[in-house]
């Protein structure tokens, strides 16, 4: 396996952001180069740990769904090799996983589905009976099916901040009714042929997060990264039983250390034990194995 890779240093290419996971870099004016780094971050606070090979299989991940859900939504995708953008010397930090991305104007929403309910959602539905102000039936269980997924957007918080839900109105607001109900109709459809897809392969997507741009025409297209263990919640469906929190395939092995650990949840984060950061990445493979799969 390459070793871990907490950021990239790319010289050769103008540097204009380092997010929580991801690198930006400017190609040209129509074309950006991202470096998915093997960061984790929890609770909004990136991890000084590493995860080996989290990167990689992140951009396989992505590339997948972008592959296969084209026809939905357009994506950022290129198809340039991001190897073929930056110094010879530094192929090394982009093999695998980076991509040349269209150079668009992203939206200010996460553009979060909802399937099941679970987190946030299952702790506002304790109290008030509703998700993210959408009301539901009584009797609803943690983790159960919800009738029909629920588009449930939120604003994009600067790193270090939380997201905060916002009602559809709300959203309309921000993006114009015409343009919000696009938004709200591409995500129910990319996430329902998503998790058709993954439950053949034995994963549930509970819930995922959606991020979209615009070129310069107003064309919508989908961004960022799509339907991954860090942007959705993932569940085996042979584990899963309504009524409790189901095992899952991403960085939750890693917040229940945390929570375990008394750590304040406020930055500097804590180093993870070797054995918690290769278990991590184990989940993280497992999930593209199972997805990658041929046959179901």
């Amino acid at each position: 396996m390459t070793k871990a890779r907490l950021q990239s240093s790319i010289t050769s290419l103008p540097l204009l952001n380092r997010g929580k996971v991801r690198d930006i870099y400017e190609v040209d004016a129509e074309r950006l180069l991202i470096v998915t780094t093997d960061r984790l971050s929890a609770f909004d606070v990136v991890l000084p740990t590493p995860i080996p090979g989290k990167g990689a299989v992140l951009t396989a991940i992505s590339n997948f769904w972008f592959d296969r859900l084209k026809d939905i939504v357009p994506n950022q995708l290129t198809g340039i090799a991001p190897e073929s953008v930056v110094a010879e010397n530094e192929r090394d930090q982009v093999a695998g996983r980076a991509i040349a991305v269209k150079r668009l104007n992203p939206l200010p929403i996460e553009a979060i589905v909802r399937g099941y309910l679970a987190g946030s959602g299952w702790k506002e539905y304790r109290s008030s009976r509703s998700v993210c102000g959408i009301p539901l039936p009584e009797g609803l269980r943690e983790a159960d099916k919800l009738p029909e997924p629920l588009f449930t957007p939120s604003t994009k918080a600067e790193a270090g901040a939380h997201d905060e839900n916002i009602s559809y109105a709300q959203a309309e607001q921000l993006l114009g009714k015409e343009l919000a109900a696009q938004v709200r109709d591409a995500c129910l459809t990319l996430y329902r042929e998503a998790a058709a897809y993954a439950a053949s392969k034995g994963i549930i997507i509970a819930d995922t997060k959606f991020e979209f741009g615009l070129d310069g025409t107003g064309k919508l297209y989908l961004i960022d990264e799509a339907l991954t263990p860090d942007s959705s919640r993932f569940w085996p469906v042979d584990q899963y039983q309504p009524g409790s929190n189901p095992p899952s395939f991403d960085k939750q092995y890693v917040r229940d250390w945390l929570e375990a650990s008394g750590w304040n949840k406020q930055a500097p984060g804590p180093e993870l034990p070797p054995e918690i950061a290769a278990r991590t990445g184990d989940k993280y493979r497992e999930a593209l194995k199972r997805l990658m799969e041929v046959g179901s």
